[in-house]
């Protein structure tokens, strides 16, 4: 730990899971000093992506809906297990994780249905012996042979209309132009989820949505270390120096309230750079308005990428994940029910008590619609009478089922109206409509993880050379591991401080079913024969 004593300050740029957890690691793993980190964020909120919001009156409102892994989140885990929760200290988070997970466990009896309403038997999962050869040769092949090419380069017509194909893409959120590599990765990953795709039993949920659950816990944990939390902070260039040590940040150019200032890093400072946004750039609506999809990059998520990315070589190409927005947008809903008529119809219709079904897509939806019902209260403070729910679609720019209009053109109430159309719930659908607050969201680079890549697009967590500083974020290269994670962010935010300081902790591997027989036993026979077990 000398290194560590003799390093003076430590820098975070953004607010978000990375910079969040890198200075946790910094703390706990490599003994620096708390007082002396500082995380610099543009936003009021830390947390990034991992958001949670509003209100009763105004509506509530989460951009995305998070599923966690019990197998393969390990370093998000590790990072819980020292985190205490806000409302008892000696409990961690982690624990509390586990302990809400046992009283409601995931097991969705409803995860597909078709277009009359529906529940469609999903255990089946419809490939045919074309499919399971182009399943295994794409899991075969090594990532330098596939390259930049899309998922749809790899599989029929037939694999794409499969029960499988529906889950996976919904559950993950992949389009068929997406990486195949990001999907090989996928599946790799997560090929204990085979057997259970239709149940999502393998999903972890936290209390609350994530922002409550994880966030706020956290950072109460960082400020009473001493962590220094900026906001109003942007970040908007980085100079680096290359002498006979190596590569090192020397200079951090921002607004701090709009007025320009720079930091000038000591040569023992750290400076951890978080790279680009998946959710920059979010557009807002409401019952009566449209969420606007913004193409001109106006919050400044991408601009300290684009700007450091001219400088040098292997710092990778941004414009390869923010130069289509076309692929990568998507809109997500939720709803704020002041009756609990919804939610009731819907676990008599599925079974499911609110928190323990999952996704349920509408397979044969124009928009490829998908809701979640959350364990009720879903954020913290929601009084007892007011109700939410969460959905999303991948396919935005077509005519909805029910409501002629694309998603992308339709207020809340009209995509309320399109998701009763679906539910077939008519008898209570003007009760429903007069209690319910919806918030829509347009994202524009939401899968722009997913967007088709080369080797060196994404710069490595530690770039060669540095002496100082490390990248974080989604848009860092790890091998072997998945973006669009909450434990890819935690990953990289381990690798950036371990690797910087030399610390002598052994960073969790990646997991993989094929590492043990048994699970990978079961999940290659639920391929083969195409029928979930149980």
């Amino acid at each position: 730990m000398e290194h560590a004593q003799r390093t003076d300050r430590a820098y975070l740029v953004g607010g978000g899971i990375g910079s969040l957890a890198a200075a946790a690691f910094l703390i706990r793993d490599a003994g620096f000093p708390a007082g002396n980190i500082t995380i610099l964020e543009e936003l009021p909120l830390t947390g990034g992506s991992l958001d949670g919001g509003g209100g009763p009156e105004r509506g509530y409102v989460t951009r995305g809906g998070r599923m966690l892994e019990e197998e393969a989140y390990t370093c998000l885990w590790d990072l819980l297990e020292s985190v205490p929760t806000l409302t008892d200290r000696t409990v961690s988070v982690r624990q509390e994780i586990l302990d809400f997970n046992r009283r409601w466990p995931t097991h969705a009896q409803a995860r597909l249905i078709d277009a009359d309403h529906t529940i469609v038997d999903a255990s089946r999962l419809g490939f045919d012996q074309r499919d399971r050869i182009e399943l295994a040769r794409l899991l075969a092949l090594p990532e330098s042979a596939i390259g930049a090419r899309r998922i749809d380069e790899f599989f029929s017509e037939h694999f794409f209309a499969t029960n499988f194909w529906a889950m996976w893409r919904t559950t993950f959120a992949f389009q068929n132009w997406h990486s195949a590599i990001e999907l090989k990765r996928y599946f790799l990953r997560f090929l204990q989820e085979f057997p259970r795709i239709h149940t999502l039993a393998g999903v972890r949920r936290t209390r609350f949505n994530q922002y409550d659950s994880i966030v706020r816990p956290l950072q109460a944990w960082l400020g009473e270390q001493g962590v220094r939390i900026e906001h109003g902070v942007r970040v908007v260039d980085a100079d680096f120096t290359h002498d006979e040590y190596g590569r090192r940040c020397e200079r951090l150019r921002l607004l701090r309230e709009g007025v320009p200032d720079t930091i000038e890093p000591r040569r023992t400072d750290l400076v951890f750079l978080t790279l680009g946004s998946m959710t920059a750039d979010a557009g807002y609506g409401g019952d009566d308005t449209v969420p606007e999809l913004i193409r001109d990059k106006r919050d400044g998520g991408w601009e300290l990428w684009e700007t450091i990315s001219r400088k040098a070589p292997d710092f990778g190409r941004p414009g390869v994940f923010n130069g289509n927005i076309g692929e990568a947008k998507w809109e997500s809903f939720t709803l704020t029910m002041r009756s609990p008529a919804l939610l009731k119809r819907i676990e008599e219709y599925t079974g499911n008590a609110p928190g323990t079904g999952a996704l349920m897509t509408f397979k044969d939806s124009n928009w490829l619609l998908s809701v979640v019902v959350p364990h009720q209260p879903h954020f913290d403070g929601q009084p007892d009478g007011v109700f939410t729910l969460w959905g999303y679609s991948l396919f935005t720019d077509t005519v909805g089922d029910y409501v002629p209009k694309r998603m992308a053109e339709a207020t809340g109430r009209e995509i309320l109206d399109e998701l009763l159309g679906h539910l077939g719930f008519d008898d209570i659908a003007d009760e429903v409509r007069a209690t319910t607050t919806v918030t829509t969201v347009m994202m524009p680079y939401i899968t722009s993880q997913f967007l088709r890549r080369s080797a060196h697009d994404r710069p490595e967590v530690v770039p060669v050379g540095s002496t100082n500083f490390a990248f974080l974020g989604q848009f860092v290269e790890i091998p072997e591991d998945v973006v669009f994670t909450v434990e890819y962010s935690v990953r990289g935010a381990m690798h950036a401080v371990y690797g910087l300081l030399g610390v002598d902790r052994p960073i969790p591997s990646v997991y993989h079913a094929l590492g043990d027989p048994k699970v990978a036993f079961h999940a290659l026979e639920t391929a083969f024969t195409g029928v979930c077990p149980g």
